[in-house]
């Protein structure tokens, strides 16, 4: 299989198109000796625009191509032509793209919805025709203006992956396994830890077509948050996530105590973003078909009180409670909110007739 680069992180070089000169052109027809200025505008150049586009889920087509330029727009000519104006030019970027310039660190912009675009160099304006100086005292203007340039910058973009559910764990926890087992991604597996090097991608789709986007995010580290390996790079993929399951080696591989870890995993995100403290999650203890997971699943439950789906990815058992439980989550519970507010509202509309 083809190994995909991601790349979460690029630099842009980005220049608009210039405008088109203004044009001096003097009427010359025949029986008219005096027929005066008609020198055409210049068109405008074209801007360099960023389109949020939910068909790309990395920044890899920029990090292959960091140079993007508008075309210039054309001159003015006789005749009052208006020169011609050059197209602009579409960036598409995966949706959770964040926008900062290079050199200053200030913040552009974001993309988050579908077909939403930022114009982050602007073309330059057409200049002036010779007809547009005309006046009474006037009659034969040669003055013009040139068209203005456009502008040209360099950017940061940054990607802050934007799906339904993040899978959190230590490495070699087995969340790779779980992502291939619950959607059609193919991340790299392997028995040993940071097989994952970056953020991987997979969706979940019920029978009913209904959706989740999930992101597999590389296994984190005690100081993740401090930056500790690539703490921030791998973080910043779980803010946007609306739902987060911990997944969590209960057979306590490497002499590792799978409680400790939920505490200290809980504890990364909360330092890196106080808000992720407030969303919502669930806890999979995993290789439960490993010696020593019961025991080490009897201590997780008496110190934490956590309800936990136990489950073996590997061997692909334990996981339709966990689909269950996100679609009613993501699809049941909305609803029947949605229809009971609905209820009080027309009953509150009844009441006060």
């Amino acid at each position: 299989m083809k190994h995909v680069v991601f790349k979460d992180r690029v630099k842009l070089y980005a220049r608009a198109g210039n405008g088109g000169s203004g044009s001096i052109s003097f009427r010359r027809e025949k029986g008219i000796p005096k027929g005066g200025p008609d020198g055409g505008d210049g068109g405008h150049g074209g801007s360099v625009i960023l389109r949020c586009d939910v068909n790309e889920d990395s920044l890899l087509p920029i990090y292959y191509q960091p140079h993007v330029k508008a075309k210039h727009a054309g001159g003015g000519s006789g005749q009052q032509k208006h020169g011609a104006n050059s197209e602009d030019c579409i960036v598409k970027v995966a949706p959770g793209t964040v926008v900062t310039e290079a050199e200053t660190g200030e913040f552009v912009g974001e993309l988050t919805k579908d077909g939403e675009e930022l114009v982050i160099c602007k073309g330059g304006h057409g200049g002036l025709g010779n007809i547009r100086f005309k006046s009474s005292t006037n009659q034969t203007p040669r003055q013009y203006t040139e068209g203005t340039k456009g502008e040209e910058k360099v950017f940061w973009l940054e990607l802050k992956l934007m799906a339904d559910v993040g899978l959190v764990g230590y490495p070699n926890a087995g969340k790779s396994t779980l992502l291939s087992r619950l959607t059609h991604a193919h991340p790299k597996i392997a028995p040993y830890p940071f097989t994952t090097i970056n953020p991987i991608v997979g969706t979940l789709e019920y029978p009913n077509f209904s959706r989740l986007k999930f992101a597999d995010i590389p296994g984190l580290i005690d100081g993740a948050h401090e930056g500790v390996g690539l703490g921030h790079q791998f973080l910043r993929h779980i803010e946007r996530s609306r739902f987060i399951i911990f997944v969590l080696d209960m057979a306590g591989t490497d002499d590792r105590n799978p409680t400790d870890d939920f505490l200290h995993l809980k504890d990364e995100l909360h330092l890196h973003m106080e808000e992720l403290s407030c969303t919502p999650y669930l806890v999979v203890a995993n290789k439960m078909d490993t010696p020593g997971a019961e025991e080490n699943l009897r201590e997780f439950k008496a110190r934490t009180g956590e309800n936990i789906f136990e489950i073996s990815a590997e061997l692909g058992e334990g996981l339709e409670p966990i689909k269950d439980y996100l679609y009613k989550h993501f699809f049941e519970t909305p609803r029947v909110l949605a229809e009971t507010a609905e209820i009080e509202q027309e009953r509150s509309a009844e009441d006060s007739e």
